[in-house]
């Protein structure tokens, strides 16, 4: 699952850690949604895209969301000015109906300038790393993806006393794709609570940061400024992401206040210029600092939700 889920769960112990140290334009699913045209280039630069376009009658794994058909994302992206996509990837992608989809959709975004990332991952494969190996060699076999960026959450439910042996199997499972991605670069979905969590000398985000090329912040908030706004939770791990020189994004939510466990976390219950507005704050802080790249809003299909109302 999208690492929003477990935001509701952790966001206060850990902020009391951190503390101490457009328009809309679209109803339908295929329409293109807001253009940023004549208007400020927005703050957002990228998005998580989960879910597919396949009809479930043909595969099981099928969602049959035509928001996720080529020409419906690309368009989207556009509209958007979107650099990056993290195009949702199910295990076995070389299999079925998702390995005609798949090429077809980053061919189609690869044709208007946007980079893609295989996007996935399960709590499970923190412990069998050869799992993580095996999703990264079916989905680069299938598409020209231009990186791996995983969601896997294995810290979920657990106590800071498992952080250590987390910590150490998530590296594992990491390393073991990046083996199986060769030259392709491998991201992750880290929360920012991690910069709060000790970890040998250091801390357990940044334990993480030495194993990957770049990082999606998930600093889920419905404003930016604030003790408990964006800006202030992503901070200390965008200064060790800048520090350690990994690009970085942060992350932003639009689902509904139920799934995002609270309204407090996401800009689902806003509007899509709230979002734009506390977006363009979140890099009017970030936008000098080394390896900024962004904001990445989770997802597709919330956000053109959001744009809809």
């Amino acid at each position: 699952m999208p690492i929003i889920r477990i935001a509701a769960a952790v966001a206060g112990a850990a902020l009391a850690a951190v503390i101490a140290s457009s328009g809309v334009v679209a109803t339908s699913a295929e329409a293109v949604v807001v253009s940023t045209e004549g208007s400020a280039p927005s703050a957002i630069s990228s998005m998580w895209a989960w879910g597919n376009p396949i009809d479930p009658a043909q595969d099981a794994r099928g969602l049959g969301q035509a928001a996720l058909q080529p020409a419906a994302l690309v368009s989207f992206a556009q509209a958007h000015g979107l650099h990056s996509v993290y195009l949702s990837v199910p295990w076995a992608a070389n299999q079925g109906q998702f390995a005609v989809w798949l090429p077809q959709a980053v061919d189609a975004l690869h044709a208007a300038g946007i980079s893609v990332s295989a996007l996935g991952g399960d709590a499970g494969w923190a412990t069998q790393p050869s799992l993580a190996a095996q999703w990264v060699s079916d989905a680069l076999a299938t598409a020209s993806f231009d990186a791996v960026q995983f969601d896997v959450e294995p810290w979920v439910g657990r106590p800071d006393s498992d952080l250590p042996t987390i910590v150490t199997q998530y590296t594992a499972m990491v390393d073991a794709a990046s083996q199986a991605a060769g030259d392709v670069p491998i991201g992750v979905d880290l929360p920012w609570w991690l910069a709060a969590k000790p970890h040998g000398t250091g801390t357990a985000f940044g334990a993480i940061l030495s194993h990957v090329q770049s990082v999606a912040i998930v600093a889920f908030s419905d404003h930016a400024a604030g003790s408990d706004g964006i800006i202030a939770l992503a901070a200390p791990a965008a200064a060790e992401a800048s520090t350690a020189g990994v690009p970085f994004t942060i992350g932003v939510e639009t689902d509904t206040p139920a799934v995002a466990g609270g309204a407090q976390f996401t800009f689902g219950d806003d509007s899509a210029g709230v979002l734009e507005q506390e977006a363009a704050l979140v890099r009017a802080h970030f936008g000098g600092s080394a390896g900024y790249d962004g904001v990445t809003v989770e997802h597709l299909i919330a956000w053109r939700t959001l744009l809809g109302q």
